[in-house]
């Protein structure tokens, strides 16, 4: 059997800590800030008192909460996340959990703590958003200890395995093979309470609930020539849950527009328990609106409070059962995982999830990895690739689509801790970079491929690079994937080289 039988029933689915200063742990935060020492001389503060001008907006309410705000009728729906965050039930907080819980999840808005606790805390240590449990991405599970490969263990920063090799897929058995692929799936977390002054994931009044909800954008006739509903009357309709004042010409449907995510997760589940995919190519576009609420520079051995709900809420708790778990999902960054119209969001802990999960693979942004169907006698090279470039623009253009947005990033935003884009000006250079020098990775591999067949995987479908995408075909590429329209597009690539085997040069966009 060739793989090309297997692609037709491929489902299509849209430095040094020191201390600064003595002080002694009395049960209370110390008096003084933890800081770290960078190499390259910069100090940052990782731990502090509640007086610290970096607590100064949560002083007041966690000194509230903790003199006797926790015992209000509401607390319990407030202080939900206590337990998880800092181990013990709200009404038995100390100032210190408070203070830690404000800095992991802030119940409201503008009220949150720059720094953590450094003692006082029910569960130490106090600086972890795990109730003293941290999250590690140290080794992936059912590693070697003595295993320091990439399929392993993580780089030391995220750019790190570009252009690696991630291990080889071996696949077993003579029956028919199935590979899903799936794009633009992610929803929003609105139970997420998130941190560093963010605003919550929420784009309607009932949004703040567990699992995914929905970014209403606006609605279009078909050709997208004229819109029929913009964004705020998109979102009225999901106030309202279809009732007045919502128009007709939004077409808002109860329990199919405001659960998209669901619908076609429970399909991609059926079709999974009846077809048994190998493993899942996903197109990027993981989370909404901006990928992981937290700002880009975390070591790529631990995981965020963020990164741990978001994937729990909107893939973990989703895309579970028959035919999926335990399933690899190869995949690449969309332009929302990379922060949508911003580039410092937490897109470098979605790589860091691969080496605390047993199926998540992303390990760079670009890479490639290999599939052998061991007993079927073929094989298959896959190249992942980084095409947010698109959404690069300079700074002034485009705000609402531009991951190097003025408007929408900091003027002091920077990825430099994750060697990613160092400020808005040099952003739009730095992601032309990346496409420049994946293009040269994969122009130089692709025709040394001895794999029966050659497949791509990114995010922007082809038009934007169409002679490079063709040049691709005419060294070997067989399928493109991608994502980003929302929809579904098979297309065949005209080719000028030998097919031969039965080959066909096809594209699939999602």
């Amino acid at each position: 059997m060739s793989l090309f039988t297997s692609l037709l029933a491929v489902v299509l689915l849209a430095g040094t800590v020191a201390e600064a200063g003595s002080a002694k742990q009395n049960g209370t935060a110390l008096r003084k800030s933890v800081v770290q020492v960078a190499a390259n001389g910069a100090a940052t503060a990782t731990c502090g008192p509640l007086d610290a001008p970096e607590n100064a907006q949560c002083k007041e309410v966690v000194e509230w909460a903790a003199g006797g705000g926790k015992w209000d009728t509401k607390a319990g729906s407030w202080y939900r996340n206590m337990p998880n965050i800092a181990g013990v039930k709200h009404d038995q907080a100390t100032l210190a959990d408070f203070q830690r819980l404000y800095y992991c999840a802030p119940p409201g808005k503008d009220k949150f703590c720059g720094l953590p606790p450094c003692t006082g805390c029910s569960e130490p240590p106090c600086t972890d958003c795990f109730a003293g449990h941290q999250l590690y991405a140290s080794m992936r599970p059912g590693c070697d200890g003595n295993d320091r490969s990439i399929g392993c263990v993580p780089p030391k920063t995220a750019m790190g395995y570009k252009g690696q090799h991630w291990p080889t897929t071996v696949v077993h058995g003579a029956q028919e093979m199935h590979i899903f692929a799936i794009g633009d799936w992610g929803g929003m977390d609105g139970s997420l309470d998130t941190a560093q002054g963010r605003l919550n994931i929420v784009a309607y009044d009932w949004g703040k609930r567990p699992g995914p909800s929905v970014f209403p954008r606006s609605r279009w006739n078909k050709a997208h020539t004229v819109q029929l509903c913009d964004h705020k009357q998109l979102v009225e309709c999901f106030n309202t849950r279809g009732q007045p004042p919502c128009i007709p010409e939004c077409g808002y449907v109860p329990g199919v527009d405001d659960n998209p995510q669901i619908l076609v997760a429970e399909a991609f589940k059926a079709r999974a328990a009846l077809k048994d995919p190998q493993y899942i190519l996903n197109v990027g576009d993981n989370f909404y609106w901006g990928g992981i609420e937290k700002t880009c520079g975390e070591p790529m051995n631990k995981i965020a409070y963020p990164t741990k709900h978001q994937f729990d809420q909107i893939f973990e708790g989703v895309y579970q059962g028959a035919g999926l778990s335990h399933k690899p999902w190869f995949s690449v960054l969309g332009n929302h995982d990379w922060g949508g119209f911003k580039f410092d969001n937490a897109w470098d802990q979605q790589m860091s999830y691969t080496w605390a999960s047993n199926r998540w693979v992303l390990p760079a942004p670009y890479y490639k990895t290999s599939v052998s169907y061991a007993d079927l006698g073929f094989d298959v090279d896959y190249y992942f690739l980084d095409s947010n470039f698109v959404d690069a623009k300079p700074p002034e253009e485009d705000p609402n689509h531009n991951m190097c947005s003025r408007k929408n990033n900091k003027p002091s935003a920077t990825c430099g801790a994750a060697d990613g884009p160092t400020s808005v000006d040099s952003c739009p250079a730095w992601f032309a970079a990346l496409w420049a020098e994946q293009k040269d990775w994969v122009t130089q591999l692709l025709p040394k491929s001895q794999a029966t067949w050659q497949i791509a995987v990114t995010h922007f479908p082809c038009g934007h690079e169409q002679g490079f995408y063709k040049g691709l075909a005419n060294m070997g590429l067989d399928l493109l994937v991608t994502g980003h329209r929302h929809d579904q597009e098979p297309l065949r690539i005209p080719t000028t080289r030998k097919t031969g085997m039965g080959k066909l040069s096809m594209a699939f966009m999602i």
